[in-house]
């Protein structure tokens, strides 16, 4: 069996020959061939792969124990050839002389190598283990920098030299053996042949290093293939644009440089990546006027990101920013091919200008790679086969080679990249992305391949456009959400002056649930407004019933309760009407009662629930569901606590778990969560302390399993409530930051106002009155931006129990006032009672010796959280009015109105109203029994 192993990989191979069959471990093949030395597994491990691919269809009988070693099955001898010939030596009749060291042609290395440690080690292995190397990449990479620093590391390793042959300037083909004998420093006369150089060099062991191959590839791989067959002690590494596609080869991709991250912005971690490190390194050696700056990082980060970590790319930008400055050369990148034109004096012509590296790479190309080059320029991001057939497939003239095999060809020809992370997934470096633009735009192709692209994703998002193909395209969301970029790419060129703004309307109507499923809620609300701005003949279809239902929900998700919003709404609900679209008559619907309820419109929003209650009466299950979860919410805001109860419960139980992903998109919220949310003023309300905890932290839990932004802020608002309510200050704290957070990155105001009013709150209650109400001001006002109002009333007797905590007390009555009235004229009847009563404490504390209008509210509150079914808010009014009544002598008043509330209160949690009366009861007991004091 003939197999071009390298000397290494030959060597392991013989030590588990001789085993016999029997098991080789690691640590003896590490021990006996390369007697001792540190080595790493990953080291070995190559030598390992490169013995199966050299075993071909044999490759079955090396196996692997896993942790243990390898043991090598068959019967196997080693043959000693005949002496070998001398290296190089065939024309000598007398002895060659001992080498006194290695051989070499290698120029003179001028520059470091910065961060290619890795891919230098590696390397080291590869030579060792295969015969064939081959460094593949972009042009401007870095190959032959790399190899030429590797081919000098191994000098000590071949006695027969390591030789450099240069093919950049090489015209013909057939002139590529006469210049590697050239090279080598062979007189073969005529004789130049592959042949005749296989013969001259024989067994000799030495590395020859082949320099830029891929305009005469074929003529290279035939010329390596029977060199390498012929000597058996060659090495051949090659560095080409093109891969050779020859047996035995190992292509080594060359990567490109390490870049920051765009979240990345500490020093030390900026400068520990290579491509940045090469940028300063090289400003610095072209003594610039200033150098650069801690401060200059981040920008030069973006240079490096936007040059995609190429190194000679990066090399002309660093040229350019010692003369120009970082500043300039990072505003002008888009224009990178007229700026990166300054390369060194001696550097071959194809590397004098970034367009030069390029245009090398693409000249080779035949006219169908280039035309899908060109094309595939369109692309955002990653891309697909089927993308790629689409914006060429029709433009085939019958040539025998598939859309497949261009591409193929294109990733081995290194101008197209394999995405790692995502089999079957490419994508083109920003700079060759650039390069095809300019190529596509000289030919007049812009537009219909834009068009092609538009086309293509629009028949990709479609299924989000139908309710039954939604559950299939949600259950697939991430083969569609790596196809972001290509959305955005093909919306912005349909709504661009060369666009179709027809396309555009349908693609962004198609994309609107899409937009809604990963949460890019303000993304959905600007595309869906600009297609509707340009509807044109559109108007009054099935698109702008989508488009109109989606603005109006997200204008009121990110801006609040605006007119803009009802308006879309009211819109597309009489579109759904006149399509008869029971999809869309829900959305829409369900959108305009919950702009009802926000803006607090309590009578409207329970009217608009009812209607949309008898409008889906004889429907499926889920229609059902969903008239309890929000006729339950309206029925809560007007403390109609035990319907309200029954209904949200009954919506959770008879909800059909399946849809769940599905109506997240379609209702804007989430059924489980949002029921479980508002069931907790309902069990607050009733004294069902425990029960109200554990159903916000369930709203909590159903929300996050979701990963939808809107489902999680609902549910922090009423969890940030409850736990407020039940004196829980850590978990409000916990909640109240986490919704600013996520509020803030999904860009929901409303919700963020919310979270700093909790923050405000909670720094309030722990007696940090002065640092509460600045959060609460800005929570408070950001609400009434907004028109948010659902939970104003409830914050503003936040703001006033932190000013009186802070000596205001007359600023504190007028936040009072203005919470009551706002909640008397909204009808938010669950809360009056409670804002009643701590206007009393403040009333009283304002005047003390006239408590007479303070027992007037505390009498008002306690009649209506008994009617209501109020008992917790009832038992809040007992204790006040309990404490009023002791502060001015009535203490058997007082114990009358306590001990029926510790009895009721007596087990479960505990809050800072329970704890009030404990501590009241206490002092009666006191008063009545001075014997009971703990102090006796």
């Amino acid at each position: 069996m003939t197999a071009p192993l390298g000397s290494r990989a030959f060597e392991i191979l013989e030590v588990l020959s001789e085993a016999d069959g029997e098991l080789v471990t690691k640590d003896r093949l590490l021990d006996g061939v390369w007697g001792g030395a540190t080595v790493s597994e990953n080291l070995l491990q190559v030598h390992i792969s490169a013995i199966r691919k050299a075993l071909g269809p044999h490759r079955s009988l090396l196996k692997t124990q896993s942790g243990r070693g390898y043991r090598l099955l068959g019967d196997w001898g080693v043959e000693v050839e005949p002496a070998a010939q001398q290296p190089l030596s065939s024309r000598s009749k007398s002895p060659p002389e001992t080498p006194v060291g290695p051989r070499s042609n290698l120029p003179l290395l001028v520059t470091d190598l910065i961060g290619r440690e890795a891919a230098l080690s590696h390397l080291y292995g590869l030579l060792s283990a295969y015969r064939i190397v081959t460094l593949s990449g972009a042009g401007g990479i870095g190959k032959t920098t790399l190899a030429l620093h590797a081919a000098r590391e191994v000098l000590p390793d071949y006695v027969g030299g390591v030789w450099f042959v240069e093919l950049a300037s090489l015209s013909d083909p057939n002139l590529v053996p006469s210049t590697v004998a050239s090279a080598l420093g062979l007189k073969l006369g005529d004789a130049n042949s592959t042949e005749a150089i296989a013969r001259s060099i024989g067994t000799a062991k030495l590395l020859l290093l082949i320099d830029n191959c891929e305009h005469v590839i074929d003529a290279v791989s035939k010329f390596a293939e029977t060199l390498v067959r012929q000597c058996p002690g060659l090495t051949i590494l090659t560095t080409t644009r093109e891969v050779l596609r020859i047996g035995g080869e190992y292509v080594y991709r060359v990567p490109s440089l390490d870049v920051p991250d765009v979240g990345q912005t500490e020093v030390d971690q900026l400068r520990s990546h290579s491509a940045v490190a090469l940028f300063i390194a090289r400003t610095e050696v072209l003594d610039p006027i200033i150098l650069p700056q801690n401060e200059d990082l981040p920008k030069i980060a973006s240079i490096c990101r936007h040059l995609d970590g190429m190194p000679l790319a990066i090399e002309f930008a660093a040229a350019r920013a010692a003369t120009l400055g970082i500043t300039a050369v990072q505003a002008e990148l888009g224009n990178r091919f007229a700026l990166l034109t300054t390369g060194r004096r001696t550097a071959v012509p194809r590397h004098k200008t970034l367009r030069a590296t390029l245009d090398w790479s693409y000249e080779l190309l035949p006219a169908e790679e280039r035309r899908l080059l060109r094309s595939l320029s369109v692309i955002s991001g990653t891309f697909g086969l089927s993308a790629a057939q689409a914006l060429v497939e029709s433009d085939r003239k019958g040539g025998d080679l598939t859309v497949a095999e261009h591409l193929a060809n294109l990733v081995d020809k290194s101008l197209i990249v394999a995405d790692r992370t995502d089999a079957g997934r490419w994508r083109l470096l920003e700079t060759t992305r650039a390069y095809a633009a300019d190529k596509l735009a000289e030919i007049d192709e812009a537009e219909r391949v834009a068009r092609r692209h538009a086309e293509f994703f629009l028949e990709v998002f479609s299924p989000f456009a139908l309710e039954s193909r939604l559950q299939a395209a949600i259950d697939e969301l991430h083969l569609y959400r790596r196809e972001v970029d290509n959305l955005r790419g093909a919306l912005t060129w349909a709504f661009s002056e060369t666009g179709d703004r027809a396309i555009g309307i349908r693609l962004a109507a198609a994309s609107c649930d899409f937009w809604i499923a990963e949460s890019l809620i303000a993304e959905c609300r600007d595309w869906s407004g600009k297609a509707l701005s340009q509807l044109g003949k559109a108007a009054g279809s099935r698109d702008e019933m989508i488009l109109q239902c989606a603005h109006g929900r997200t204008l009121l998700y990110t801006k609040g309760m605006i007119g803009a919003s009802l308006v879309a709404l009211t819109k597309g609900l009489r579109l759904s009407e006149g399509l008869d679209d029971p999809d869309y008559q829900q959305r829409a619907s369900m959108d305009i009662w919950l702009f009802k309820s926000r803006s607090a419109l309590l009578g409207e929003a329970l009217d608009a629930a009812r209607r949309l209650e008898e409008m889906t009466r004889d429907r499926e299950i889920q229609f059902s569901a969903a008239a309890d979860w929000i006729v339950g919410i309206s029925l809560t805001y007007l403390a109609a606590h035990c319907e309200a109860t029954v209904r949200l419960q009954r919506a959770i139980a008879i909800y059909p778990v399946e849809r769940r992903e599905k109506d997240l998109i379609r209702l804007g919220s989430d059924l489980r969560a949002s029921a479980a949310g508002h069931l907790t003023v309902n069990l607050v309300s009733m004294g069902e302390l425990d029960k109200a905890a554990q159903s916000a932290m369930r709203a909590v839990a159903e929300a996050r399993e979701t990963k939808h932004a809107t489902a999680l802020c609902i549910a922090l608002v009423w969890a940030g409530f409850t736990f407020l309510s039940l004196g829980n200050l850590n978990l409000s704290e916990q909640i109240g930051e986490e919704l600013i957070e996520h509020a803030y990155k999904h860009g929901m105001q409303p919700f963020h106002a919310a979270g700093m009013c909790i923050r405000g709150s909670v720094l309030a209650r722990r007696g940090e009155p002065a640092a509460a109400i600045s959060p609460l001001r800005t929570g408070l006002a950001g609400m009434q931006e907004a028109s948010y109002l659902l939970f104003y009333p409830f914050f503003m007797v936040e703001l006033a129990q932190a000013l009186v905590a802070n000596g205001s007390l007359e600023e504190a009555v007028a936040e009072i006032d203005r919470s009551l009235t706002i909640a008397t004229n909204i009808d938010y009847r669950w809360l009056i009672p409670e804002i009643k009563r701590n206007k009393a404490e403040i009333v009283a504390r304002l005047h003390v010796d006239d408590t007479s209008e303070a027992e007037q509210l505390l009498s008002e509150a306690l009649s209506q959280a008994h009617a209501q079914g109020g008992t917790y808010w009832a038992m809040c009014a007992s204790i006040s009015y309990a404490e009023l009544l002791l502060n001015r002598g009535d203490h058997e008043d007082a114990r009358a109105l306590v001990t029926p509330q510790l009895d009721r209160f007596a087990t479960g949690v505990a809050t800072p109203m329970t704890t009030r009366a404990e501590s009241l009861m206490a002092k009666l007991n006191e008063l009545t029994d001075p014997a009971s004091s703990p102090s006796n």
